[in-house]
Protein backbone atom coordinates (compact mmCIF):
# COMPACT_ATOMS: atom_id res chain seq x y z
CA UNK A 1 0.00 0.00 0.00
CA UNK A 2 1.50 3.30 -1.14
CA UNK A 3 0.27 6.38 0.70
CA UNK A 4 1.73 9.73 -0.09
CA UNK A 5 1.60 12.32 2.67
CA UNK A 6 3.19 15.63 3.51
CA UNK A 7 5.98 16.74 1.20
CA UNK A 8 6.02 13.33 -0.54
CA UNK A 9 2.84 14.27 -2.44
CA UNK A 10 4.33 17.51 -3.69
CA UNK A 11 5.88 17.85 -7.13
CA UNK A 12 9.38 19.25 -7.62
CA UNK A 13 8.25 22.86 -8.01
CA UNK A 14 6.09 22.68 -4.91
CA UNK A 15 8.85 21.13 -2.82
CA UNK A 16 11.32 23.73 -4.06
CA UNK A 17 9.16 26.75 -3.35
CA UNK A 18 7.71 25.43 -0.07
CA UNK A 19 11.08 25.29 1.65
CA UNK A 20 13.05 27.97 -0.21
CA UNK A 21 13.29 31.55 0.94
CA UNK A 22 16.51 32.32 -0.94
CA UNK A 23 14.70 33.77 -4.01
CA UNK A 24 13.45 36.63 -1.81
CA UNK A 25 16.96 37.47 -0.61
CA UNK A 26 18.52 37.07 -4.05
CA UNK A 27 15.76 39.17 -5.58
CA UNK A 28 16.17 41.89 -2.95
CA UNK A 29 19.95 42.05 -3.51
CA UNK A 30 19.42 42.13 -7.28
CA UNK A 31 16.87 44.93 -6.94
CA UNK A 32 19.20 46.94 -4.70
CA UNK A 33 22.16 46.60 -7.07
CA UNK A 34 20.09 47.47 -10.16
CA UNK A 35 18.47 50.45 -8.45
CA UNK A 36 21.76 51.87 -7.15
CA UNK A 37 24.22 51.02 -9.93
CA UNK A 38 21.86 51.48 -12.89
CA UNK A 39 18.81 53.63 -12.13
CA UNK A 40 20.36 56.00 -9.58
CA UNK A 41 23.57 56.11 -11.63
CA UNK A 42 21.62 57.21 -14.69
CA UNK A 43 19.57 59.62 -12.55
CA UNK A 44 22.85 61.27 -11.53
CA UNK A 45 23.79 61.75 -15.17
CA UNK A 46 25.76 58.56 -15.84
CA UNK A 47 25.96 57.60 -19.49
CA UNK A 48 27.32 54.04 -19.45
CA UNK A 49 24.65 51.86 -21.03
CA UNK A 50 23.00 54.80 -22.80
CA UNK A 51 24.77 55.08 -26.19
CA UNK A 52 23.12 58.21 -27.48
CA UNK A 53 21.95 61.78 -26.93
CA UNK A 54 18.62 62.14 -25.16
CA UNK A 55 15.96 64.69 -26.13
CA UNK A 56 15.05 65.58 -22.53
CA UNK A 57 17.84 64.45 -20.17
CA UNK A 58 16.24 65.92 -17.05
CA UNK A 59 13.00 64.00 -17.61
CA UNK A 60 14.96 60.80 -18.21
CA UNK A 61 17.02 61.36 -15.07
CA UNK A 62 13.90 61.91 -12.97
CA UNK A 63 12.30 58.84 -14.51
CA UNK A 64 15.38 56.80 -13.60
CA UNK A 65 15.25 58.04 -10.03
CA UNK A 66 11.56 57.18 -9.64
CA UNK A 67 12.17 53.76 -11.20
CA UNK A 68 15.06 53.17 -8.78
CA UNK A 69 12.90 53.94 -5.76
CA UNK A 70 10.14 51.65 -7.08
CA UNK A 71 12.65 48.83 -7.66
CA UNK A 72 14.03 49.19 -4.13
CA UNK A 73 10.50 48.95 -2.77
CA UNK A 74 9.87 45.80 -4.81
CA UNK A 75 13.02 44.21 -3.43
CA UNK A 76 11.99 44.94 0.15
CA UNK A 77 8.49 43.62 -0.59
CA UNK A 78 10.00 40.23 -1.44
CA UNK A 79 11.65 40.07 1.97
CA UNK A 80 8.32 40.95 3.58
CA UNK A 81 6.64 37.98 1.89
CA UNK A 82 8.83 35.45 3.70
CA UNK A 83 8.22 36.94 7.14
CA UNK A 84 5.47 35.56 9.43
CA UNK A 85 3.91 39.02 9.85
CA UNK A 86 3.01 39.04 6.14
CA UNK A 87 0.56 36.20 6.90
CA UNK A 88 -0.61 36.96 10.43
CA UNK A 89 -1.00 40.48 11.81
CA UNK A 90 1.52 40.92 14.70
CA UNK A 91 0.03 40.73 18.19
CA UNK A 92 1.51 44.08 19.26
CA UNK A 93 -1.00 46.07 17.18
CA UNK A 94 -4.76 46.46 17.87
CA UNK A 95 -5.94 43.89 15.27
CA UNK A 96 -3.09 41.49 16.02
CA UNK A 97 -3.58 37.79 15.39
CA UNK A 98 -5.81 38.17 12.36
CA UNK A 99 -4.91 36.17 9.28
CA UNK A 100 -4.04 38.23 6.20
CA UNK A 101 -5.81 36.95 3.10
CA UNK A 102 -3.11 35.64 0.71
CA UNK A 103 -4.55 37.47 -2.31
CA UNK A 104 -3.99 40.82 -0.63
CA UNK A 105 -0.23 40.46 -1.12
CA UNK A 106 -0.10 37.82 -3.84
CA UNK A 107 -2.09 39.85 -6.37
CA UNK A 108 0.29 42.85 -6.67
CA UNK A 109 3.37 40.62 -6.43
CA UNK A 110 2.21 38.26 -9.17
CA UNK A 111 1.18 41.16 -11.40
CA UNK A 112 4.62 42.67 -10.95
CA UNK A 113 6.36 39.35 -11.63
CA UNK A 114 4.32 38.81 -14.79
CA UNK A 115 5.19 42.30 -16.02
CA UNK A 116 8.90 41.80 -15.32
CA UNK A 117 9.08 38.45 -17.11
CA UNK A 118 6.99 39.60 -20.08
CA UNK A 119 9.01 42.81 -20.34
CA UNK A 120 12.31 40.95 -20.30
CA UNK A 121 11.41 38.08 -22.61
CA UNK A 122 9.71 40.36 -25.15
CA UNK A 123 12.72 42.69 -25.02
CA UNK A 124 15.13 39.82 -25.67
CA UNK A 125 13.04 38.52 -28.59
CA UNK A 126 12.65 41.90 -30.27
CA UNK A 127 16.28 42.90 -29.79
CA UNK A 128 17.42 39.67 -31.40
CA UNK A 129 15.05 40.34 -34.32
CA UNK A 130 16.43 43.88 -34.53
CA UNK A 131 20.06 42.77 -34.55
CA UNK A 132 19.50 40.17 -37.28
CA UNK A 133 17.65 42.71 -39.42
CA UNK A 134 14.13 41.27 -39.29
CA UNK A 135 12.58 44.40 -37.76
CA UNK A 136 13.34 48.06 -37.17
CA UNK A 137 12.58 49.86 -33.92
CA UNK A 138 12.13 53.52 -33.13
CA UNK A 139 13.65 55.12 -30.03
CA UNK A 140 11.77 58.45 -29.75
CA UNK A 141 13.46 59.53 -26.53
CA UNK A 142 16.78 60.12 -28.31
CA UNK A 143 18.05 62.79 -30.68
CA UNK A 144 20.66 60.36 -31.94
CA UNK A 145 21.36 56.80 -30.90
CA UNK A 146 23.64 53.90 -31.72
CA UNK A 147 20.82 51.41 -32.22
CA UNK A 148 23.05 48.34 -32.38
CA UNK A 149 24.94 49.20 -29.20
CA UNK A 150 21.72 49.96 -27.31
CA UNK A 151 20.18 46.70 -28.52
CA UNK A 152 23.23 44.81 -27.29
CA UNK A 153 23.06 46.50 -23.88
CA UNK A 154 19.40 45.58 -23.61
CA UNK A 155 19.91 42.04 -24.87
CA UNK A 156 22.91 41.23 -22.68
CA UNK A 157 22.09 43.20 -19.52
CA UNK A 158 18.82 45.09 -19.07
CA UNK A 159 16.27 42.57 -20.31
CA UNK A 160 17.87 39.51 -18.65
CA UNK A 161 17.67 41.41 -15.35
CA UNK A 162 13.92 41.84 -15.82
CA UNK A 163 13.50 38.11 -16.48
CA UNK A 164 15.66 37.15 -13.50
CA UNK A 165 13.89 39.54 -11.15
CA UNK A 166 10.51 38.32 -12.35
CA UNK A 167 11.47 34.71 -11.71
CA UNK A 168 12.68 35.55 -8.19
CA UNK A 169 9.41 37.36 -7.49
CA UNK A 170 7.42 34.44 -8.86
CA UNK A 171 9.28 31.89 -6.74
CA UNK A 172 8.84 34.05 -3.65
CA UNK A 173 5.11 34.34 -4.39
CA UNK A 174 4.87 30.55 -4.68
CA UNK A 175 6.56 30.17 -1.29
CA UNK A 176 4.20 32.72 0.25
CA UNK A 177 1.15 30.94 -1.18
CA UNK A 178 2.20 27.63 0.33
CA UNK A 179 3.21 29.20 3.64
CA UNK A 180 -0.26 30.78 3.70
CA UNK A 181 -1.73 27.27 3.35
CA UNK A 182 -3.33 27.78 -0.04
CA UNK A 183 -4.94 24.47 -1.05
CA UNK A 184 -2.73 22.30 -3.22
CA UNK A 185 -5.29 21.97 -6.02
CA UNK A 186 -5.79 25.73 -6.12
CA UNK A 187 -2.03 26.27 -6.07
CA UNK A 188 -1.48 23.91 -9.00
CA UNK A 189 -4.34 25.25 -11.11
CA UNK A 190 -3.31 28.79 -10.27
CA UNK A 191 0.27 28.10 -11.35
CA UNK A 192 -0.85 26.76 -14.74
CA UNK A 193 -3.25 29.67 -15.23
CA UNK A 194 -0.56 32.15 -14.26
CA UNK A 195 1.97 30.71 -16.73
CA UNK A 196 -0.61 31.01 -19.51
CA UNK A 197 -1.23 34.65 -18.56
CA UNK A 198 2.51 35.38 -18.61
CA UNK A 199 2.82 33.75 -22.04
CA UNK A 200 -0.06 35.79 -23.45
CA UNK A 201 1.26 38.99 -21.88
CA UNK A 202 4.69 38.34 -23.40
CA UNK A 203 3.12 37.86 -26.83
CA UNK A 204 1.21 41.12 -26.37
CA UNK A 205 4.41 42.96 -25.44
CA UNK A 206 6.25 41.55 -28.46
CA UNK A 207 3.48 42.69 -30.81
CA UNK A 208 3.26 46.10 -29.13
CA UNK A 209 6.99 46.66 -29.59
CA UNK A 210 7.08 45.49 -33.21
CA UNK A 211 3.92 47.28 -34.35
CA UNK A 212 4.06 50.14 -31.83
CA UNK A 213 0.31 50.01 -31.13
CA UNK A 214 0.69 50.82 -27.43
CA UNK A 215 3.19 52.89 -25.51
CA UNK A 216 6.13 50.75 -24.41
CA UNK A 217 6.85 50.83 -20.66
CA UNK A 218 10.51 50.72 -19.70
CA UNK A 219 12.59 51.30 -16.56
Amino acid sequence: MNIQTGTQSLNFFERLTKSSVWPAYVGCISAFMYAVFVRFYHAAGGTIGIPGEMKDPEAIHMGSYIAGVAILFCGLALIALIKPWSRIVPMNIPVGGRRIHPLLLLTPTLIGAAFLIAHGVSGIITRILLLVGFIELDFPGFIKIDVRELALWELMFYEPWFVFMGIMAGLTSAHYAQASQVKQTIFRLGTIFYLVIVLLLTALFVLSIIYDFVDKISF
